[in-house]
């Protein structure tokens, strides 16, 4: 079923679901959501599979014409999204109507909305996946970004749309200032103790040069002990690279498989969500944590995620 028709593209509108697993051997990035905590709760409002294609919506958003009547969620940023000209809800369940107007405005607070619909977006699985990763013009709707004219396609919708809506405790709020939780290593002791003082005691800011790959930093060059190059091996999301220039570069949802660059840190998973969402010039600080730290930390994500599927339930 057809449910939107793009009038305007907005800056970069892509779809993007839970992520291209098991395929990394082969050199194909996972991509999916940067922030993957706007797009699970995104679809449990709509009684959407967690991992269910949404429209990951930067910056500027897009123009949407409804064309059959749905639900929709606006989960992560504030993009200032609106329905028929009027403000639209955000972190809750809203019905939409053929021939209404979906779109955003200016931003508000952070940079990457999610735009769930019920049923998921419906577009062909490239290896188990419905992400977009534009690079190698892999998955989503012919590997692009949205293009004016373009017709996106609904899933099945098998009940009518609860009108579910996010207790407040669970939204994420938008900080000026963000402290990032890292694991030291694998390649820290490539770095001097000097190098390793100036990772965690200086601020870095996030440059222009930022992307769904990765967010190259500004700041105090971190000092290496004898030069930046490693044999290549695998790079997790979050990993912390520091090239020969010193300046770490933040590796995210379509990061390369493999990198030949020594990586400081990692940082712990239940950051990425946030950190999706800064803004360029946004400061941040380097924080270590131990490896059980970061463990506990993903227990407490795991619990709430809980205890929201649990709440939201209810409500169904």
């Amino acid at each position: 079923m057809e449910i939107f028709e793009v009038v305007q593209p907005g800056f970069l509108t892509t779809v993007q679901d839970g992520g291209r697993h098991g395929y990394q051997q082969y050199g194909v990035p996972v991509s999916g959501a940067m922030d993957s905590y706007a797009l699970i709760v995104a679809n449990l409002l709509l009684t959407n599979e967690e991992g269910a294609a949404c429209l990951e919506v930067t910056l500027l958003g897009p123009r949407l014409r409804v064309l059959a009547d749905t639900a929709v969620a606006v989960t992560g940023a504030d993009l200032s999204p609106a329905l028929n000209e009027d403000p639209l809800p955000m972190w809750q369940a809203v019905e939409v109507h053929a021939g209404d107007t979906v779109s955003f405005g200016h931003p508000v607070s952070g940079c990457r909305s999610y735009l769930a619909v019920a049923g998921g977006i419906d577009v062909p699985e490239v290896m188990g996946s419905r992400s977009t990763y534009i690079r190698s013009r892999l998955g989503g709707l012919g590997g692009r970004a949205l293009l004016a004219g373009d017709r996106l396609h609904g899933g099945p919708v098998f009940a009518k749309t609860p009108r579910r809506r996010l207790p407040p405790r669970y939204i994420p709020q938008c900080q000026a200032h963000k402290e990032l939780r890292v694991v030291l290593g694998p390649q820290d002791d490539y770095f001097t103790e000097h190098g390793i003082r100036t990772f965690l005691e200086s601020e870095y800011s996030l440059s222009v040069q930022a992307d769904r790959m990765g967010f190259r930093m500004e700041g105090p060059p971190i000092e290496h002990k004898s030069g930046a190059d490693i044999v290549s091996d695998g790079i997790p999301p979050g990993a912390v690279q520091v090239p020969g220039d010193g300046l770490p570069i933040i590796l995210l949802a379509d990061r390369q498989t493999t990198g030949g660059y020594a990586k400081i840190a990692t940082v712990c998973t239940v950051d990425l969500p946030g950190l999706a969402q800064a803004e360029t010039g946004r400061i941040v600080r380097f924080t270590e944590v131990t490896q059980q730290e970061a463990y506990r930390l993903r227990r407490e994500y795991e619990h709430t995620l809980d205890d929201l599927r649990q709440c939201l339930g209810q409500d169904s």
